[in-house]
């Protein structure tokens, strides 16, 4: 099964793709982790995307979707995975598709996951990360240390997490995404899921659609 999870930052994209990957087996594609990933290694998309990603601001496409391209040439990835965080605007949708169409890639759905922005900005504000082990922590998981449970290393705040920055990338996203609604609507491939709810919860409303929708396929 081969589906895109569509949403803005901090409505839990991440912790539902972990949770798919259990169910189907399948590979688990963050554009983030890529992003991030790459600006680590100071590559050459790395070091342009660091600069847009600091600011609050979507990268170019042509960055992400170079990226999404060489981690989908290995077949058996191209048959079972979950794309996380990509597309966000529709210049990006429809590149994503002539790319699945280059790559012979069929699109099972569109699982959009909605979460309201006061809520975003509370979630996102609370979240903390290991820069050692990279383990992702509530500030209410943590009673107060400033050391990762699992291995000890320094917690921080990534700073496109601190509200401010959110707020401006909640802006960005509603601007450029909005036509992406009616895009995957018009196309029959999304699903809006509440992400209001509890983490279990939401998994079970995720799964409910998809497993609808494969049946009337």
């Amino acid at each position: 099964m081969n589906i895109i999870l569509f949403g803005p930052p901090g409505v839990g994209k991440g912790t539902q793709a972990k949770l798919l990957v259990e169910e189907f087996r399948c590979s688990h594609i963050s554009t983030g982790d890529l992003l991030r990933e790459a600006v680590k290694n100071q590559t050459p998309l790395g070091v342009k995307a660091k600069s847009f990603m600091d600011g609050g601001n979507l990268v170019p496409d042509e960055i992400v979707i170079g990226l999404i391209e060489e981690v989908l040439k290995p077949e058996d990835i191209r048959r079972n995975f979950i794309l996380d965080g990509f597309p966000r605007t529709l210049p990006q949708a429809k590149a994503l598709d002539a790319l699945f169409e280059r790559l012979g890639i069929s699109l099972n759905g569109v699982i959009s996951v909605q979460v309201d922005n006061e809520e975003i900005i509370r979630r996102l504000d609370q979240r903390r990360l290991c820069r050692n082990c990279g383990a992702i922590y509530t500030v209410a998981q943590l009673a107060g240390s400033r050391q990762c449970p699992k291995c000890g290393g320094e917690l921080y705040q990534r700073d496109d997490d601190k509200p401010d920055t959110v707020r401006r990338r909640l802006e960005v996203y509603q601007q450029q995404t909005s036509p992406l609604i009616d895009y995957y609507r018009q196309t029959k491939r999304l699903t809006k899921v509440d992400g209001m709810h509890q983490v279990a919860y939401v998994h079970k409303l995720i799964l409910d659609a998809l497993y609808r929708d494969r049946t009337s396929i």
